[in-house]
């Protein structure tokens, strides 16, 4: 690529390793191949439902197996909240707002009460000689969204989303993503030696903050729950970055005429989970949260996906510590294996000989809620360049649309994809795998993106739950919608 001596110390300087550059980047020549669909996962083909009479024996093995598991909460955080107020940005600064626009500067007045936040926006439009009921009899939404959203007042448009207080309780505090978090891990990610262990992906400018939020409900939460917390974070790895494009494929430099490198997105997040040392690593979203009273049904089912993930790999490990020392000699033991393989784990397994790699591999039980017309990715049987179908879990910028066979088997899809994974990272052999050797490098997305007024080409790698996690073990469970609790919006937070 005709890199000079000064971009290479550049690149070095990074920690990348100037090869895998250059291969990443040939992706925006070759390009990236779109997931090839065979057909959406169902229940009864590829998603799993418990009937409700089998949920108490899965609760119940949750507890009498939790004590041969060490657990882990991991939560993606490193996302700024400013697409959250995206409206209101807009609004904010549209000297002339439409119609549209100015109804929605309205419904945010009026709901304003509801929100966690109002006392604390109340208080620092205050302390600036601002009255908020003032502000809100006028309609003056204007100046309460830069009191919202700007540095000057409480600059929720620049925090990250864990940082924003999220819930209202009618005793107590307001609270946060992360204090909810913690409220969760305490239910159902604690240890036998009662630590709950969390760890929180961030940016690097935001974990003096999340440290300060923690470190206020940390005693408390403690001595609630009887728990005590191991709380560490990391950033996302520079390493990591890609190398931006221009529109002809050229690798983009930028004004001072160095290279310039984007974040890959949170499919590098593969790295910080590869860096975890728990059993069981339970992943949900940052925003994807609720109120303590709402919180039960999230409770079970988190215990029923770990249950069904440890009594999987139980299953696993002890066909694969027999096969090793039958010797591959055992017909019997082999049938035995090929059928759990086909029926409990959908892999076909055609060579006795395949048995170790297929089996040996990390686990992920992906909860799926019935799709209600949220955006987003789906549980799918995906065929590879040799036509064998697997389950993935695939985002819509993966899947051709002007392909009408694709866009029909997309529209078919009858659930949604969450983020509710709970995963085995220890083989039968209980060491750690590397999860670097389980990512699919041929998916990922490249978008438009701009550097001042000059667009570009800029490239994401694989998402962590679909293309980072493409050679896992997967299996899908039905959970009920009322799980999913996302706010992906300022809306979102109403009535929570």
């Amino acid at each position: 690529m005709n890199f000079t001596s000064e971009e290479l110390q550049q690149i070095a300087l990074r920690g990348s390793d100037p090869k895998q550059v250059e291969e990443q980047f040939g992706r925006f020549t070759n390009g990236i191949p779109y997931a090839r669909l065979a057909r959406p996962a169902t229940v009864g083909d590829g998603i799993i439902r418990i009937p409700q009479e089998a949920t108490d024996y899965y609760l119940n093995l949750y507890e009498q197996q939790k004590e041969s598991f060490t657990m882990q909460k991991f939560v993606p955080a490193s996302g700024a909240a400013s697409r959250m107020f995206k409206s209101l940005f807009e609004l904010k600064d549209n000297p002339t707002p439409d119609e549209k626009q100015h109804q929605t500067g309205l419904k945010f007045l009026r709901n304003l009460p509801q929100f966690a936040f109002y006392e604390a926006l109340h208080e620092v439009m205050r302390q600036h000689g601002q009255a908020l009921s003032k502000s809100i009899a006028e309609e003056d939404y204007r100046t309460v969204i830069h009191y919202l959203l700007d540095e000057e007042g409480l600059g929720y448009g620049h925090k990250p989303k864990g940082a924003l207080l999220f819930h209202r309780y009618e005793h107590g505090h307001p609270h946060t993503p992360i204090e909810e978090h913690l409220i969760e891990a305490a239910e159902y990610a604690c240890n036998t030696d009662h630590h709950c262990r969390l760890h929180f992906t961030v940016s690097p400018q935001h974990q003096p903050l999340f440290e300060q939020i923690a470190a206020a409900v940390k005693e408390e939460y403690e001595e609630t729950y009887q728990v005590k917390y191991d709380i560490s974070y990391s950033i996302q790895d520079p390493a990591t970055d890609t190398l931006a494009a221009t529109m002809d494929n050229q690798p983009y430099r930028d004004a001072s005429g160095k290279l310039l490198f984007r974040p890959g997105g949170h499919g590098a997040l593969i790295h910080n989970l590869n860096q975890l040392d728990g059993d069981i690593i339970f992943i949900k979203n940052i925003d994807n949260v609720t109120t303590r009273d709402k919180l039960a049904p999230t409770i079970t089912y988190k215990k029923i996906l770990a249950a069904y993930l440890m009594e999987t790999v139980s299953r696993c490990h002890r066909y694969l510590h027999q096969y090793e020392h039958s010797g591959g000699h055992n017909p019997a033991l082999e049938t035995a294996i090929m059928v759990f393989a086909r029926d409990w784990l959908h892999i076909p397994i055609e060579r006795t000989e395949d048995i170790p790699a297929l089996l040996n591999r990390p686990i992920r039980i992906c909860g799926m809620v019935p799709n209600q017309g949220a955006p987003g990715g789906g549980p799918f049987w995906v065929e590879d360049e040799h036509g064998h179908a697997s389950l993935q879990i695939v985002e819509s910028s993966q899947i051709d649309h002007n392909n009408t066979q694709q866009q029909a088997i997309a529209d078919s899809a009858t659930h949604f994809n969450p983020v509710d994974l709970v995963c085995n990272i220890r083989d039968y052999h209980g060491n750690k795998f590397d999860l670097t050797r389980f990512v699919d490098p041929q998916t990922g997305f490249i978008a438009l993106k701009t550097d001042g007024d000059r667009q570009l080409k800029a490239m994401e790698l694989p998402g962590l739950w679909n293309g980072a996690m493409a050679h896992w073990i997967t299996l899908f469970i039905e959970v009920p919608y009322t799980t999913f609790n996302p706010a992906k919006t300022v809306f979102d937070l109403l009535n929570r």
